[in-house]
């Protein structure tokens, strides 16, 4: 891993475990997204300024006008998604520094995740290896076109905004899949699709703030 910093690595397991407890007693209920969120070392993917900071649940910028997710939101995404089922064969889009895609490797079968920044997928793939997940893949993308090659997808998470659903994502699904995303501008809501055999529902749940969705890649 990493080598420690300023200390944090003396301490991370003590203020993972606050974390973990903050996120209990902000709702999130299933132990098994909270054994993921509380396996993952956060604080290997952020900068060495910021590593003190890595268990707070707040969003930090991770450089090219990028942000790591708060811990909540992951969190909430991911038990949204896992919620009476497994996660199975999961497309991440927008892997940024690849905190997300490393808890979710916790808990899906394997991991697509896919980062249209070159410099930060290059981030990303540089903090994974320290932690050794087998059953995650990282591509250089477009992630509004999804990832047609690997699919169908049983799970499939968005870490940036749309202002509708892109066009591609829903027939990538499984039957039996879900989609989550979120919504919206400058107010965003998490919108949940699934697929079932005679369709797709779609239903709105949380206020966030995400960065917006990008097409292209650079």
């Amino acid at each position: 891993m990493k080598p420690e910093l300023s200390g944090i690595g003396m301490t991370s397991q003590r203020t993972r475990g606050r974390m973990i407890e903050r996120l209990r007693e902000d709702g999130i209920r299933d132990e098994r997204v909270l054994a993921a969120m509380a396996a993952v070392p956060r604080h290997i993917f952020v900068e060495e300024a910021l590593a003190s900071r890595a268990y707070e649940d707040t969003a930090l910028p991770i450089g090219l006008k990028q942000t790591i997710s708060q811990p909540f939101v992951v969190a909430r995404m991911i038990e949204l998604l896992a919620a009476g089922r497994e996660l199975g064969k999961t497309l991440e889009i927008g892997a940024g520094c690849g905190y997300q895609a490393a808890v979710l490797a916790q808990l899906a079968k394997d991991v697509y995740a896919v980062e249209r920044i070159a410099q930060l997928l290059d981030k990303a793939r540089a903090n994974l290896r320290h932690l050794r997940l087998p059953n995650v893949r990282l591509k250089h993308a477009d992630g509004s076109l999804g990832l047609a090659d690997a699919a169908p997808f049983d799970t499939i998470i968005v870490a940036a905004a749309a202002m509708r659903v892109p066009e591609a994502l829903p027939g990538q699904l499984a039957v039996g899949g879900r989609l989550i995303l979120p919504l919206g501008g400058a107010d965003q809501t998490l919108c949940l699709i699934e697929r079932n055999s005679r369709g797709f529902t779609e239903t709105r749940l949380d206020a966030v703030r995400f960065v917006p969705l990008v097409a292209g890649v650079e």
